[in-house]
């Protein structure tokens, strides 16, 4: 298994973690607040989304599929089209609120593709690559694909808890 391979499936189980919370909810227990104002099932997986849409396209160069396809339309939430969870108060948080679970399952697979699409592709040689140098140390692609794996599996499980929460 090469690096690439093993970062595709991190991610991919991410998704399938988000898939098998969402699983069998309905709009209503997706955007509960565990004590009224942490963040929902939806928020986290909308931000899981839109974390690795906003990245890889940072990364590879090409146009968010939030925006490319039409998500951010399709959202219809009242927050910057370029929001993407980051630092989000808790009313940001809030916002992010769906009616149609398939909305938030499809933005994911789309966002899910499109960073699998862009590891199969990564030259495996430009993984030591210095990408940002705002840090100290300056981030290298690696670095930042392993961020976006983690921070992904971070927020799948948060989700999970928070599922488990809803079942008492």
């Amino acid at each position: 298994m090469d690096s690439k391979d093993i970062l595709i499936d991190g991610i991919t189980r991410s998704h399938q973690v988000c898939g098998e919370v969402l699983d069998g909810l309905r709009a209503e227990q997706a955007n509960w607040r565990p004590g009224g104002d942490h963040n929902s099932i939806a928020w986290l997986v909308w931000h899981i989304a839109r974390q690795q849409d906003a990245q890889i396209a940072a990364l590879s160069g090409d146009e968010q599929v939030w925006l490319r396809e039409g998500w951010a339309d399709r959202f219809g939430l009242d927050l910057p089209r370029d929001s993407m969870g980051y630092g989000h108060s808790t009313a940001e948080a809030s916002q992010v609120a769906v009616e149609d679970l398939g909305l938030l399952t499809g933005y994911l697979d789309a966002a899910v593709e499109a960073t699998v699409r862009y590891l199969h592709a990564v030259d495996p040689g430009s993984l030591d690559d210095v990408i940002d140098r705002q840090w100290d140390p300056p981030v290298t692609r690696g670095v930042r694909l392993v961020s976006i794996v983690d921070d992904a599996a971070q927020h799948a499980g948060q989700a999970a808890y928070v599922k488990g929460m809803l079942a008492g």
